[in-house]
């Protein structure tokens, strides 16, 4: 790789310092650090938070992101991730 002097000029983790000695795409899927990616919401996802924060926006002295996660279907969602969605929709 010809342009691999540039690449040392930044920080790198142990998994991009592995592609670069042995290549790019030599690790298989799987291997390597755990992808931090969060899933992406789905339409049906995305329709219930909608139908959750009208039911719950109106309610006095309640956190509505508390009760929005409290009631939501799908598991593993964290409070960071509806309000970015919600902001996002």
């Amino acid at each position: 790789n010809k342009k691999a002097f540039v690449e040392l000029l930044f920080w790198k983790n142990p998994t991009a310092v592995c592609e670069m000695t042995k290549g790019y795409s030599s690790l298989q899927e799987g291997e390597g650090a755990p992808r931090s990616r969060v899933p992406p919401w789905t339409a049906q996802e995305e329709q219930e938070l909608r139908e959750l924060y009208w039911k719950y926006k109106e309610v006095e002295g309640e956190d509505v992101i508390a009760a929005i996660l409290a009631h939501l279907p799908t598991p593993g969602r964290t409070r960071r991730q509806v309000v970015k969605q919600l902001v996002r929709m």
